[in-house]
């Protein structure tokens, strides 16, 4: 097919991000301008517009000159070649959606507006139109395949084999066959076929198709890596913890492939007027050459016939339907280009009204990992002191243990025996034969050991130390902001979100805490899950809230649900999240929500323009022709020409950046 017109009428030709796979068969039979065959199809495609253009350029100069010959029946047939090969696809498409029921498409409101010039003998308007709209129909497709550019980068990521050993060697397989806890050798520059774990020492890899960061990312042994990641530093193993279908790569995509199914409200507005414009414009002009006859003197039944098909050409819905869908796809593609993603254009809308963001702590503006905040020894050496508390943990599995034993100590490691967990205070041992006590102030309390009322005041998680029955010190464990947490609530404010509340399942006194040194005025800790739904319940109740949660894990599941829009942190490795949230951020970090509200700011306000912009000439364009003051190359600007400026104003949001 010569033209290829993405239009919400017409469903069976919607934009489907499906035809972007690399690995797909169809690709190389599309004719979109985007064939990976090289260039050959692209100037395929402008083939028969320029045949077309040249014939109508030639014939325009005959009857400029008046040439002898060229009159009568020679004239005609020139005009109706030049006609065909621009003409007849649109023709045949607009007679395919009659045959299916749905009569009143642009296909055949540009259909009757050309073969109704030829009736009436405006021969060269009738190949103008058509040309103009087959040429604004090819320039929309590139815009179309431009928009597509961040989203295929995307796509192209995916992995085409894996290194996978096997009978005692490495064998190249496709991902899909490759099995969970099989080890995969990736090399140098090649992408990570599947999510696994490191097996190698570390690893340096480029994850910017996942995550949007350019910046490498090092990976220690035992830790995870994503598929799409690309390997950087040396040879590498790994040992698959996911099949391919349900590997992070993969998921993205199919989010991002079927991201566009879910159309905003605007999309779906534009779509259902459409349906009752077009056939009231039809019958408008049926009106506009016969209703004159009983109102008009010297009433000419070509005169209005010329002017109800400037009024059909005039009232094609093209700039709208093109464009609005073209803006929203826009929206998605640059978002995804900073490791962003929206289910859908829908939540582009829907992000726009956002006035109330309530945020879980731990792992949204924290970094969900305990570190060390303070050493404290109290007659003893710090490194001495560290040496007796670690090897108590080492027997112990708890986070907090994990975090006190990445402390550097120098000396020799000491070693606990005899260790006992007492159930709800800690633990007791023997270390270099003197009895250590580990834990909070009830086992110290229990063993009639006194601490310093500084203790008190720790809002943080305390791990007590004493040892042979006397106080030896406290470590101090707090988990990290995030490094943008701070500028992100202050972002936040800048763009009208002052109402911001944290909620959080961690000690009331810890997330007050946090929130206060964030500037977030309402905060509220302790809470389990249901809890944290009630507290969005009562804000729902009030219409005028707009809300996004942003949440990390399953226990945020139900309120991502709830709100208007859920926003899960750290979209590779929560699966819960991913099948939940509206939004997906893949970076981990907070302030890409701000990035996320101005991406769709910046959409609607672009999707507005356009359709001011196209509703506003049409409409005098349409008075103009009604009244005799219009031509039908008026009603090409109207119709084409403004159809390519909303699309060059969509495309604007390829260029754009959010800081």
């Amino acid at each position: 097919m010569i033209l290829k017109i993405y239009s919400i009428q017409n469903e069976k030709k919607k934009v489907n991000l499906r035809d972007l796979k690399p690995d797909s068969e169809e690709q190389h039979s599309h004719d979109d301008g985007n064939d990976h065959s090289g260039n050959s199809s692209q100037i395929k495609a402008y083939i028969p517009a320029i045949i077309s253009f040249t014939m109508l350029i030639i014939g325009i100069a005959l009857d400029y000159f008046d040439v002898a010959f060229f009159k009568d029946w020679l004239r005609i047939v020139w005009y109706g070649i030049a006609y065909l090969p621009v003409g007849l696809p649109v023709v045949k498409e607009g007679w395919e959606s009659i045959k299916k029921g749905d009569v009143f498409t642009e296909f055949f409101l540009m259909s009757i507006a050309t073969i109704g010039a030829f009736i009436i003998g405006e021969y060269p308007e009738g190949v103008a139109v058509m040309l103009f709209y087959a040429v604004g129909e090819l320039f929309q497709n590139a815009a179309v395949n431009r928009a597509k550019g961040n989203i295929k980068a995307l796509l192209d990521v995916r992995p085409n084999e894996a290194l996978v050993y096997r009978n005692n060697d490495y064998v190249s397989v496709s991902p899909e066959t490759v099995e969970i806890g099989e080890k995969v050798q990736v090399r140098v520059g090649e992408k990570i076929p599947l999510d696994g774990i490191l097996l190698s020492k570390k690893g340096s890899f480029n994850t910017a198709a996942l995550t949007g960061e350019s910046k490498p990312d090092t990976i220690a042994k035992g830790e995870k890596v994503f598929a799409g990641s690309i390997n950087l530093d040396g040879v590498i193993e790994i040992e698959t913890t996911k099949e391919f279908k349900d590997s992070s790569i993969a998921r993205i995509l199919d989010m991002v492939q079927n991201a566009t199914a879910r159309k905003s409200k605007t999309e779906l507005f534009i779509r259902q007027f459409a349906r009752i414009y077009t056939p009231i414009v039809v019958f408008l002009a049926i009106g506009v050459t016969f209703l004159p006859y009983f109102f008009v003197d010297d009433y000419v039944f070509r005169d209005w016939l010329y002017r109800a098909l400037i009024f059909l050409v005039i009232s094609c819905p093209c700039a709208l339907v093109i464009s609005i869908p073209l803006g929203y796809f826009g929206g998605l593609g640059a978002a995804s280009k900073n490791g962003i993603l929206f289910k859908g254009a829908s939540f582009l809308d829907a992000m726009t009204k956002i006035n109330t963001l309530v945020m879980d702590k731990t792992g949204t503006v924290t970094k969900g990992v305990f570190k060390i905040k303070e050493v404290k020894a109290i007659d003893w050496k710090e490194t001495e002191f560290m040496q007796y508390l670690m090897a108590m943990e080492e027997q112990s599995t708890h986070p907090i243990a994990k975090a006190i034993l990445e402390y550097k100590a120098e000396g020799e490691d000491f070693e606990a025996q005899d260790v006992s967990e007492i159930a709800g205070k800690g633990l007791r041992g023997i270390v270099n034969g003197k009895t250590v006590l580990v834990g909070n102030k009830a086992l110290m309390t229990a063993n009639n050991i006194g601490v310093p009322s500084e203790t008190e005041t720790i809002v943080e998680s305390i791990v007590l130390v004493a040892i042979d029955n006397k106080f030896a010190g406290y470590v101090v464990i707090a988990d990290e902001l995030k490094e943008d947490a701070k500028e992100t609530i202050t972002a936040l404010h800048k763009v009208g979100i002052n109402n911001i509340m944290m909620l959080s399942g961690d000690k009331d006194s810890i997330t007050q805490q946090v929130a206060k040194e964030l500037n977030i005025e309402k905060a509220k800790g302790g809470l389990l899950p249901e809890d944290k739904l009630n507290e969005v319940e009562i804000l729902k109740q009030n219409p005028a809230n707009k809300i996004a949660f942003i949440g990390d894990g399953i226990n945020d599941a139900p309120v991502l649900a709830a709100s208007d829009v859920g926003i899960a942190m750290g979209g590779l490795g929560s699966d819960v999240a991913i099948e939940t949230a509206d939004v997906i951020i893949q970076t981990d970090q907070p302030s890409k929500v701000v990035k996320a509200i101005k991406i769709s700011r910046s959409t609607r306000k672009i999707v507005w323009q356009n359709i001011i912009l196209a509703f506003g000439v049409k409409v005098i364009v349409l008075i103009l022709g009604a009244g005799g003051l219009a031509t039908m190359w008026e009603a090409v600007f109207a119709d084409v020409g403004v159809a390519l400026l909303a699309i060059l104003n969509a495309v604007r949001l390829q260029k754009m950046t959010w800081d």
